[in-house]
């Protein structure tokens, strides 16, 4: 059960493969909550996005695939050392392990 993300356009198709994720990080805040601006320079990178393409699973000894706990569309929290961070069309995405992904937010 492998889904491709993919722009609207559709020229531009990205499979990740085992058991990699691709994210779609959510945008950071624009004012604290004490109500101060931020520029775009201090604005901490949200740990949380969305997924919009996952790989076939992770190659199990006996040469299965083991399934992936994750789907398109989950909400998730994931460490912010682990993304590998892609550039397609002026839209950011991030590359990473199932295993960099902390929980899913219902």
């Amino acid at each position: 059960m492998a889904a491709t993300a993919s722009k609207k356009k559709g020229k531009v198709k990205l499979q990740p493969l085992g058991d990699k994720v691709v994210v779609s990080r959510d945008e950071s805040e624009d004012v604290t909550a004490g109500g101060i601006v931020l520029p775009d320079s201090a604005k901490d990178k949200p740990s949380r996005g969305t997924i919009v393409a996952i790989g076939t699973g992770k190659l199990l000894d006996d040469g299965s695939r083991g399934e992936l706990q994750v789907k398109v569309g989950d909400r998730v929290l994931f460490t912010s050392y682990a993304p590998e961070a892609i550039e397609i069309d002026d839209e950011e995405y991030l590359l990473m392990s199932e295993g960099d992904i902390l929980a899913v937010i219902e």
